[in-house]
């Protein structure tokens, strides 16, 4: 389906002098359906059809544990058609992460940013302890070290973490140093350098689930590569009572120990030490000058490497379209969709500074290399009312696109209808926002957005998302499609200057769940600025079984000027899809229509 869908024949509106104008007969103001029933669908032409697209997605160049395999995953499980991958920018270029830790205490600061541990312990210790030490130390890295020692069978762990996550990232490019002074060791003692990578989806006779790569280093085993399922471990010898610097080469070991998977596509999601005891053996080691050395992040190389990796999946998975595109985090989110992704500049240390007018010029940089802009989950340093105050009085930002489709999605739509009262063009969209690619279907943030488009192609996407030309649904509970037709042409997210007192609208609205009602929102558009900051909606219930094809006739008055947009509500009350509106503006508005929404 698509602009190949079903469409209606040219019945009754007319282009005249004066704009469009509607033949019928008087009927209540405000709106009315129309009596007659639709007439049977012309052929389908144009070749567009509805294509799915998760909007906001993180994964291995982001915090979170996700892989891009993990998501591919999903989206062919969910019949999703697009990804687009919306890892935040400053974290594909490693901006200020953490170089190296001196374990000089329990916190110390790089940049101004923290780097804290935290000690936990498993199984049976009969004595264990993490002490930071005047002497020894490592000779390149004075003045302090960490001592970890534990007696008995089990570990004792000492957990790192640098501020806001910025330990983690891409292991593509990052190698690990590590100095180590086995003072007890043995066949059952050793010290445990432990890396959470990213989830995977099953293969290989491996379960689906979260990669540990786990470095053993101690003397009585040789240097060796073993895997058991999710777990591989990494032996490197070290004799007792010899300073020795360990060299980690991440991904190396990953393609060593999984050599199916893409070892590029992990991220040091977690990083622990550890000294592990069997059998009542006691441990000590002391350990130095932590440094992550990251070789491909200066500038434009972050994006380059990104692009690198999932060149790798470019055939892995048929029927998944997948496109590379940012989150811009050092203002008010902002998803970045198209464009040549050329990387911002970053403030140091990378604080989020939320300033409007900082935002607005991100907005103009991000547009002046192509593309639409989203603002993201708006309402989180705002109210419903203040949000809507921003979009009227700053036109938006200058965003093309919104997040609307998250909780609480009351008040983002309600801030929505204020928008278009004001004739304040954007799309919403919906939000999936997903870190884990564990299961789509279980998150709070699961509404993906479909748009009419001729193909998967990242240009034609950008442009339907510029024109307003899509919806979104709840991806576990409606799948169908949405639009909005005025003579036989698509209507959604456009706006027609017209002077007719009457405008019949049809509406299509596709697979409807059992007991779901379509709804129709009529809208003032009259411009009232901030003094009214409220939307002026009426809603019309419209059954199922109302439906003649999937469509359903309205007759819009657009007076001082109008808008109409359609949502399905299940049958518990929740809504399940929304569609952007369709605006009719009289020409004494002298309305500034962007030209892809000109009707």
């Amino acid at each position: 389906m698509g602009e190949g869908a079903p469409r209606v024949k040219r019945r009754s509106l007319l282009v005249a002098a004066g704009g469009l104008a509607v033949a019928g007969v008087g009927v209540p103001v405000a709106l009315a359906a129309s009596a007659d029933p639709p007439p049977p669908p012309p052929a389908p032409v144009g070749g567009r059809r509805p294509v799915s697209m998760a909007m906001h997605i993180h994964a291995s160049f982001s915090e979170g544990i996700a892989s891009y395999a993990a998501h591919l995953d999903q989206a062919r499980r969910n019949d999703v058609d697009v990804i687009w991958w919306t890892d935040h920018d400053f974290r594909v270029a490693a901006h200020d992460h953490r170089r190296v830790v001196h374990f000089d205490g329990a916190e110390e600061l790089e940049g101004g940013l923290a780097w804290t541990w935290r000690a936990s312990t498993e199984g049976r210790l009969t004595a264990s302890g993490a002490d930071f030490v005047d002497s020894p130390h490592g000779a390149d890295d004075p003045p302090r070290a960490l001592r970890l020692a534990a007696t008995g069978d089990g570990i004792l762990w000492y957990a790192g973490q640098a501020w806001n996550w910025t330990h983690t990232g891409n292991i593509s490019d990052t190698t690990l140093h590590l100095d180590v002074l086995p003072e007890t060791a043995g066949p059952d003692a050793a010290l445990l350098v432990e890396i959470a990578l990213s989830h995977h989806p099953a293969g290989a006779g491996r379960p689906a689930g979260q990669l540990v790569l786990r470095y053993r280093i101690g003397a009585g085993r040789p240097a060796g590569h073993a895997t058991d399922g999710l777990l591989g471990t990494v032996d490197l010898p070290a004799p007792p009572g010899q300073w020795r610097r360990h060299t980690l080469v991440l991904v190396e070991d990953v393609r060593r120990l999984w050599p199916e998977l893409v070892a590029g596509d992990n991220s040091l999601r977690g990083l622990r030490l550890g000294v592990r005891v069997d059998g009542s053996a006691r441990g000590s080691f002391v350990v130095d000058r932590l440094a992550f050395d990251r070789a491909r992040r200066a500038g434009q190389a972050g994006e380059d490497l990104r692009a690198e990796v999932l060149r790798a999946y470019d055939d892995a998975f048929p029927g998944v379209t997948h496109h590379r595109a940012y989150e811009v985090s050092m203002v008010r989110h902002l998803n970045w969709f198209g464009g040549d992704q050329t990387l911002p500049a970053f403030p140091s240390p990378p604080y989020r500074d939320n300033d409007v007018a900082r935002t607005e010029r991100m907005i103009d940089f991000l547009h002046a290399h192509g593309g639409v802009v989203s603002w993201n989950h708006p309402l989180d340093v705002e109210g419903r009312e203040s949000l809507a105050r921003l979009m009227v009085q700053r036109r938006n930002l200058g965003a093309d696109l919104v997040e609307i489709g998250r909780a609480p999605l009351d008040d983002h739509l309600w801030a929505l209808d204020v928008a278009a009262r004001n004739a304040v063009f954007f799309t919403a969209v919906g939000v999936t926002d997903d870190h884990d690619g564990t299961d789509w279907r279980a998150g709070t943030e699961r509404h993906i957005t479909y748009v009419w488009a001729s193909s998967t192609d990242r240009d034609e996407l950008v442009r339907a998302l510029r024109a307003g030309q899509a919806w979104f649904t709840d991806l576990a509970r409606y799948r169908g499609a949405l639009d909005i037709e005025v003579d036989g042409r698509r209507a959604m997210g456009a706006v027609a200057v017209t002077d007719a007192p009457q405008v019949t609208v049809r509406l299509l609205a596709t697979d409807l769940p059992a007991g779901a009602t379509l709804e129709a929102v009529v809208g003032t558009a009259d411009r009232a600025g901030v003094g009214d900051l409220t939307p002026a909606t009426r809603t019309t219930r419209i059954a199922a079984r109302q439906l003649r094809q999937d469509r359903y006739d309205l007759t819009v008055f657009p007076g001082v000027g109008a808008y109409v947009r359609t949502q399905v509500r299940g049958k518990d009350g929740t809504l399940l899809g929304v569609s952007n509106p369709a605006w009719f503006l009289p020409g004494s508005q002298r309305p500034d229509v962007p030209p892809a929404r000109r009707f």
